[in-house]
């Protein structure tokens, strides 16, 4: 009832404000479904790697995989054949290269997953204030209606007054849930980011025994 008296500038920020609230939920349920099955997968192919003794095959075989983990080893492995495969090897370029590579993917591939999240931080920050703008404009109609009408009754005001409210209810409804969204998630990411950052450091210390080896 609220929604169709309303003006059309009043409508307009209640269907965006729905339409963000609606897209924010989208983002929320299925970047949640992703970060965990991320996670989950990254320790079950970081286990496996954990046990292996030829890197070279478990690269071939799993090298391939969309795992963010999987991209750091691949990463390593091609920068490592790159740098070995003429001699003599340059052991602490190689080393300092290595680090290049993977430290590179990480920001890569924590970049590519939190892309989404980029809209719940606006929601969440904008939202607000477009309820507001919904609500000075709801006013602003409630002390048109009242020069025109001669009259403060609450009959005159309530419409505007009304409208008001209800946009900037539908901004809250779209910004708690993007703040709290947004907030969990970048901290669920950041531990994702950690989760990486050992397991190069690890594969990095695997690989520089090898050059030592080499010695």
């Amino acid at each position: 009832m609220l929604f169709m008296e309303a003006d059309i500038v009043v409508k307009s920020v209640m269907i965006g404000l729905l339409l963000a609230s609606i897209w924010t939920w989208a983002i929320i349920v299925s970047f949640g479904m992703t970060i965990s099955q991320t996670a989950r997968k990254s320790e079950k192919f970081e286990q496996a790697f954990s046990k292996t003794e030829n890197i070279d095959r478990f690269y071939d075989e799993y090298g391939k995989s969309s795992l963010p983990s999987a991209k750091v080893l691949a990463a390593g492995v091609k920068e490592w054949r790159r740098s070995t495969a003429k001699g003599p090897v340059d052991r602490d370029g190689t080393r300092q290269r290595l680090a290049t590579a993977m430290n590179a993917t990480i920001a890569h591939e924590v970049d590519r997953i939190a892309d989404r999240l980029n809209f719940l931080a606006t929601v969440g920050s904008v939202a607000p204030f477009v309820g507001l703008f919904g609500t000075v404009w709801g006013i602003m109609r409630s002390f048109s209606a009242i020069a025109a009408e001669q009259n403060s009754s609450l009959a005159v005001v309530a419409p505007g007054i009304a409208e008001a409210l209800f946009a900037t209810a539908i901004g809250l409804f779209a910004a708690i849930p993007a703040v709290i969204a947004y907030n969990r998630f970048s901290h669920r990411l950041n531990k994702l980011e950690a989760r990486m950052g050992r397991f190069a450091d690890g594969f990095h210390a695997t690989l520089s025994r090898e050059l030592e080896l080499g010695d």
